[in-house]
């Protein structure tokens, strides 16, 4: 699936016309053009790599899965690496796709290897903010990466709601440990997995901001800045919410030998309490009757009040030190 556009003196003029009217567009110095590429082939890479004379080694990295978000310059073009990414809630797992970028002063080409990514939200964003479409590819990649950089904010977000969650059921009265650890291993994968997006993502932005590239011009550069805030706080908010799921995992530990040790305490009080009638039944049956009251009832009453007495005195004992 193809889809483009061309702009000239920041008004979309034509929309989704035919791939092969874009070298007519690229002939003109005031037309800029957009095309986005959706799961291509080798063999229409190729061709869109012949058609915008992109470098080889820019086309290779596009066409291989799993590059780390960055920038690369080349003699006429840039290549950008993305990741937008979204949070399973219901396993608490990370789901990237990966976006590929080809930008130059005349022309800006998107390559998404999984069509989840919605190029509508990005769309949406360059019609809402047409006056600054004069900027041109600046004007694009700013959209582009506003709308990345939100859903990394957005799932940060999500993270933290799941987080807060975790802590809910940290400190229910039924215990679950289990649920706790393995949600809290879930999420912190997810946190470890954004972190590696998020962090590139700064360095891309901080690339595109200086001022040797000619993509981004001064008006724009206030767009870009904002788009750059929010990475850092994304950043920085992955980070506090590592080092949260790491204490709610010392804290699951701890309650745990906390709950083990009022379960020994209460196990070892009725083991004392068992003892007392225990030990008064020995020495009442044993075999020599040294005993006042042996092989009488009066005997037998005496080990029975001896025993509830017992009993009694360490149950009150126990109870007043908060043992059971």
């Amino acid at each position: 699936m193809i889809r483009t556009r061309v702009y000239r003196h920041g008004v979309c003029e034509h929309k989704d016309f035919a791939p092969e009217q874009i070298s007519e567009y690229l002939a003109e110095d005031d037309a800029v053009v957009w095309m986005d590429v959706t799961e291509p082939t080798q063999t229409e890479f190729n061709l869109i790599a012949e058609e915008f004379s992109l470098n080889p080694l820019a086309v290779e990295d596009a066409v291989s899965a799993g590059q780390r978000p960055k920038l690369d310059h080349y003699d006429d073009h840039v290549f950008i690496s993305l990741y937008d990414v979204e949070l399973d809630r219901a396993t608490g797992g990370l789901d990237s796709v990966e976006l590929s970028v080809f930008a130059a002063p005349r022309y800006l080409i998107t390559v998404r290897k999984n069509p989840r990514f919605d190029m509508n939200e990005v769309i949406q964003r360059w019609d809402d903010t047409g006056h600054l479409a004069k900027h041109g590819v600046g004007f694009l990649l700013w959209g582009l990466l506003d709308v990345v950089v939100d859903g990394h904010f957005e799932t940060v977000q999500r993270l933290d709601d799941e987080i807060e969650a975790l802590e809910d059921i940290l400190f229910d009265d039924k215990p679950r440990s289990v649920e706790v650890q393995r949600r809290s291993f879930e999420l912190r994968k997810s946190l470890v997995m954004l972190r590696r997006v998020v962090l590139p993502t700064r360095e891309v932005l901080n690339a595109l901001m200086r001022r040797e590239l000619e993509l981004v011009d001064a008006d724009l550069m206030p767009y870009y800045q904002d788009v750059y805030d929010h990475v850092l706080r994304a950043t920085d908010w992955t980070d506090s919410l590592r080092d949260l799921v790491s204490t709610i995992l010392e804290t699951n530990l701890t309650i745990q030998g906390n709950r083990m040790n009022e379960i020994m305490k209460a196990v070892t009080s009725w083991a004392a309490i068992a003892a007392v009638p225990t030990i008064i039944t020995g020495y009442y049956g044993m075999n020599v009757r040294i005993f006042p009251g042996a092989g009488s009832v009066a005997g037998g009453v005496a080990a029975i009040a001896l025993m509830v007495v017992g009993v009694a005195v360490l149950y009150r004992t126990f109870k007043a030190r908060d043992w059971l």
